[in-house]
């Protein structure tokens, strides 16, 4: 499987002359972070690197910034493991705040039930009110997430430019 840096090697041979494009030199960048995050690279190696892909013209120039580091050094990181080894999914944010409006709301109904038992209007009102806005984002975040799940990270359409609502 060839890596960033294959790439830039293999086809410096006969592309060496191109120009680089702004896309060429952050590819290099980013093969150059790898090298330095797995210790291949020292601070002030990776600094003056950067700074030669940056001031890199064509295909050539780009190649010998990374003539040196081994092929197999990929432009990204490996993925967070936990202490197990395992690897930790992503947290989604709205089921997040879903969760803690939820247990709110639970909070609000003890206090709007305390506030009866010493006969307190005020933490009535109160813990009504946090009870009613809590229940508020709780069922917005959970029609995001429902909305979030339904479209699996697909954009919704809209109407086509010029064209009207009904």
């Amino acid at each position: 499987m060839a890596g960033p840096g294959d790439e830039m090697a293999a086809g410096a041979g006969g592309r060496s002359y191109l120009r680089a494009s702004h896309a060429d030199r952050e590819q290099v960048i980013d093969v150059l972070k790898a090298a330095f995050l797995q210790g291949r690279l020292t601070k002030d190696e990776f600094d003056a690197r950067v700074g030669h892909a940056l001031a890199s013209r064509t295909h050539g120039d780009l190649a010998a910034v990374t003539a040196d580091i081994p092929a197999g050094v990929a432009g990204g990181q490996p993925p967070r493991t936990s202490a197990r080894g395992r690897t930790r999914k992503p947290v989604n944010q709205v089921k997040v705040i879903a969760w803690g409006a939820c247990v709110i709301c639970v909070l609000a109904v003890a206090g709007m039930a305390a506030a009866v038992l010493i006969g307190s209007p005020y933490l009535l009102l109160l813990s009504g009110l946090a009870f009613i806005g809590a229940s508020a984002v709780a069922w917005g975040a959970m029609v995001e997430a429902w909305v979030q799940k339904r479209s699996r990270g697909r954009l919704t359409q809209g109407p086509a430019p010029g064209q009207l609502l009904a």
